[in-house]
């Protein structure tokens, strides 16, 4: 085992204190490191209603098709509930038809996307696989909208949305989009003026993205991120009549009483051998008082891999969260 002298930078000591929502399911996540720092009922499954509308925008975004001008048939008008209204013959590109889907919760947008995208079978087929491919275990969709006034609605938990949610947030044209107030809109047959739905983001000046949903049967479901200073935030709830201001609560309590802190700082990583060195800083969300659950091992490879001949592995509570390879100069 090489030798290894590690600086960490320490933050003031902050206070802690205990919290509780009126939220049936409810959810705080840091979204760098996807830790979970307030749950509730996480793993319940729970119809989503319209915070379905997150993955269809991944999707449409994943596509590669954003710019493409979608040319709007009557089957794409077919949609009831919440709209942005398009109409037979108008033409809109689909990254305009995002922006109706997350900022109006438009289902007819959601129409017109999976339609243009290979129809409602192939659609389904591709959030499911999505879905997946993050870890939403939980979740099963059978629409692109979220009405659940069909035989099955989509079904998935606080923790699996989080993760899509977090997922999400590393799409550029998704942060894009989902955090636009307000947008003008010009199609060869309309012009639109659209006022995101979610309250949050002009309520709270540190939210920065999110999808609200409602039906009878899934009641009120609230998708959110804020971010202050270095720390990124996610919140969901399921069944909340006050959400927006769940909401702030959890990121207020997870503002003040969790803090980044650098585990692996590349510039003062020292070697006994000087030739080794790390690319990439380490910082991990957590409290002041959890700094004593840190370890951290330095392995080298007898064979070098991927161009790197060891790592630094950094332990929370003896569980691994974290490796960040050692390459030699």
């Amino acid at each position: 085992m090489k030798k290894i002298i590690l600086f960490i930078i320490l933050l003031f000591p902050i206070n802690c204190f205990a919290i509780s929502v009126p939220s049936n399911n409810a959810i705080l996540i840091d979204q760098d490191s996807g830790r979970v720092l307030y749950s509730k009922n996480i793993n319940d499954k729970h119809l989503i209603a319209s915070t379905t509308k997150i993955m269809t925008a991944v999707i449409a975004i994943e596509s590669g098709k954003l710019d493409n001008t979608v040319t709007i048939t009557e089957d794409m008008t077919k949609s009831h509930g919440s709209g942005i209204y398009i109409k037979e013959g108008e033409k809109i590109s689909l990254r305009n038809l995002v922006y109706g889907l997350l900022l109006r919760s438009g289902n007819d947008a959601a129409l017109a996307i999976e339609t243009y995208l290979g129809g409602h079978n192939k659609f389904i087929d591709l959030m499911n696989k999505k879905a997946n491919e993050i870890g939403m275990n939980n979740t099963i969709f059978n629409n692109s909208s979220g009405l659940d006034d069909e035989e099955t609605g989509n079904y998935s938990t606080v923790y699996d949305m989080a993760l899509l949610m977090k997922y999400a947030n590393n799409l550029f044209d998704f942060k894009e989009i989902d955090s636009t107030k307000k947008i003008i809109v010009e199609t060869n047959k309309n012009v639109y003026s659209w006022t995101n739905k979610n309250k949050l983001l002009f309520s709270y000046k540190y939210c920065n993205g999110g999808k609200t949903g409602y039906t009878k049967k899934a009641k009120r479901t609230l998708v959110t991120s804020a971010s202050k200073n270095d720390t990124n935030l996610i919140v969901v709830t399921f069944n909340d009549k006050d959400d927006f201001n769940t909401h702030k609560r959890l990121y207020e309590y997870g503002f003040l009483n969790y803090k980044n802190y650098l585990l692996i700082n590349k510039d003062k990583i020292k070697f006994k051998n000087k030739k080794y060195y790390v690319k990439n800083n380490y910082y991990y969300l957590m409290t002041n008082n959890e700094r004593d659950n840190i370890n951290m091992n330095v392995k080298f490879y007898k064979i070098k891999k991927d161009k790197s001949v060891g790592y630094i592995e950094v332990f929370y509570k003896n569980k691994s969260i974290h490796k960040e390879p050692i390459y030699k100069k």
